[in-house]
């Protein structure tokens, strides 16, 4: 029995446009041994014929509305997209149900895919950025579901085939599913919704659309190695310092979005004007916590000259440390809490954003009012509190870099030396 998806309505005034966002609780955590990158080719190959639709139908009825219709997997779920009028929604909906319920999974449609997800994964490989994160991911996470790029590892990509994807497409049916549509709507959908084609299928079902929290060593296997470093032929290093941390809509989760605020937030946050305004030693720094089912990264990333990698690589370090033993000055902190709060609007500009962000909470077992929650929670955040999260949080950071040969033995050494001290 398939479970019916729970409705989620925002209305907006918008010109006639509205968004739909679909989320199922099966994303790329979830692969199997062997089959990294399973969930990403299922998605792709959903938007490639489902229902009375063959691709060219499918193809032709979406671009012929102006409309735009994707899917895509997650590391906590998959979700499919539609942008379209409103005046079109009757028709275009019914789409998305059947990606779920009646997906084509045509043998040619499959390889074409994957041969698309083969050469993505080829241009990763000369990226360093993207090395450096993957190399960051497999010594934070080890073979974990959190450890591989949602695309997958190309080894299994290269093998996978419809006998790997029958099993999750059917497995879709049955997973609770969040469907969020924001904008303007016909007035009948929300009566009407559930005999719409394709959402005829969808029986009643009283399924929590929740991620169930799951064994945390099948997200995240905890290496002893604090450092993987690869070479590339490239005139800068990437350099990626985090380590996991924890899910969104932990208690601690707000106090470590501030410090991402105060780090990587904007010309006036900590690592731009210490790494590229005082000593001009980054291409590019940030930092990168997004939001996950479970531990999720929380991550410094630089790019550097390779002459002057290893100062960059110093002052990350100091930055770090900085988190857990130097409170933030109130001008500081009123700061990074402005930076929380224009983050939190510039997200949720659009309809697709805003419907994006209810599927996401429902996703995730949170409140529809989850952000309002966090806006007054905020207030009462002291720099005392980011200290305490950062120490329980941030004592175990693992580091990645990707560059030239010759200087990351250099930066294998600064790390090892800071490590030495340390103990």
């Amino acid at each position: 029995m398939t479970a019916r998806p729970e409705l989620l309505l925002e209305p907006l005034s918008t010109p006639d446009v509205m968004a739909a966002k679909l989320l199922i609780p099966c994303g790329s955590a979830a692969d199997p041994e062997g089959q990294r990158g399973v969930h990403q080719l299922l998605a792709s190959v959903l938007s490639r014929g489902c229902g009375p639709h063959d691709h060219l139908q499918l193809a032709d009825l979406v671009e012929g509305s102006g409309a735009g219709l994707r899917c895509e997997a997650h590391e906590d779920g998959l979700l499919i997209s539609l942008r379209c009028a409103s005046s079109d929604a009757s028709e275009l909906m019914p789409l998305m149900a059947w990606m779920v319920t009646a997906p084509h999974l045509v043998e040619s449609q499959i390889a074409l895919e994957r041969n698309l997800s083969l050469q993505a994964l080829q241009r990763q490989r000369e990226d360093p950025f993207h090395r450096a994160f993957d190399g960051w991911r497999q010594v934070a996470y080890g073979n974990g579901g959190y450890g591989h790029d949602p695309l997958g590892l190309e080894t299994d990509v290269a093998s996978l085939d419809r006998d790997a994807l029958q099993p999750l497409a059917e497995g879709m049916k049955h997973s609770p599913a969040v469907l969020a549509v924001a904008g303007l709507w016909p007035d009948q959908l929300e009566s009407d919704l559930m005999q719409w084609p394709g959402f005829r299928d969808w029986s009643s079902s009283n399924s929590e659309p929740s991620v169930e929290p799951g064994d945390p060593q099948s997200i995240g296997q905890t290496r002893r190695e604090t450092l993987i470093s690869q070479p590339l032929a490239t005139e800068q290093v990437v350099i990626m310092l985090g380590q996991p941390t924890v899910p969104h809509g932990h208690a601690d989760d707000l106090p470590l979005r501030l410090l991402q605020c105060h780090l990587g937030v904007g010309m006036s946050s900590l690592l731009f004007r210490r790494l590229r305004e005082e000593h001009g030693v980054a291409y590019d720094v940030g930092v990168h916590f997004p939001c996950r089912a479970h531990q999720a990264p929380f991550v410094m990333h630089a790019s550097s000259g390779a002459d002057r990698s290893d100062l960059s690589l110093r002052l990350l370090m100091e930055s770090w440390q900085e988190l857990l033993s130097d409170p933030l000055s109130d001008a500081d902190l009123d700061l990074a809490k402005c930076k929380y709060l224009g983050q939190m609007a510039h997200g949720r500009q659009t309809s697709s954003q805003r419907a994006e962000r209810r599927v996401q909470l429902r996703g995730l077992g949170l409140q529809n009012d989850h952000d309002d929650l966090c806006r007054q929670t905020m207030e009462a955040v002291t720099s005392t509190d980011l200290i305490r999260v950062a120490q329980k949080h941030l004592q175990a950071p693992r580091l990645s870099l990707c560059g030239p040969s010759g200087r990351l033995t250099e930066l294998e050494r600064v790390w090892s030396n800071n490590a030495d001290s340390g103990r």
